[in-house]
């Protein structure tokens, strides 16, 4: 929003570019890939502003599609319009936590929490969780951890 209340739409190409890249370079058209090749979507839901930024641009970085939510109230609202395929998870939240929303989702999720006792992390596991990370993460830990799960093979070995 501007000094004088105007709007400014502003488009992060970044993301685009990327994608761009990773697209084949043929000269002719190409028919719409099979869904086996759909960039997978990646819902990072925190009340943190800054983590999911900085979660979000890593999981970019990596050619995945992010989605954001800023609790599971904000993360249900956007699901009616598309179901991620799988689910970054914080457990602190306002109006919906963690737990509450991972009752109620059938993707893979990874709870990333300051909450790293023995107890929290076995809430989690009974309730569906497949994996659980402490804050502050480790990024290759955290990429290492949405390949796996979403059952994608890695072509870069340096991390």
């Amino acid at each position: 929003i501007m000094g004088d209340g105007g709007v400014v739409v502003i488009l992060d190409i970044a993301p685009l570019v990327r994608r761009q890249a990773v697209q084949p370079r043929d000269t002719k058209p190409v028919e719409p890939a099979p869904a086996a090749r759909r960039v997978p979507l990646v819902m990072v839901v925190d009340d943190s502003v800054t983590m999911r930024k900085v979660t979000g641009r890593i999981l970019e970085r990596h050619n995945f599609e992010v989605m954001v939510a800023r609790d599971g109230i904000d993360a249900l609202e956007h699901m009616v319009e598309r179901v991620p395929d799988l689910m970054l998870l914080d457990i602190e939240m306002p109006r919906m936590d963690g737990y509450e929303l991972a009752l109620q989702m059938n993707v893979p999720i990874v709870m990333i929490t300051s909450r790293t006792g023995e107890k929290h992390r076995q809430r989690a596991v009974e309730i569906g969780v497949e994996r659980y990370l402490g804050k502050p993460y480790q990024e290759h830990e955290l990429v290492r951890n949405v390949y796996e799960l979403l059952k994608l093979q890695r072509h870069d070995d340096n991390e």
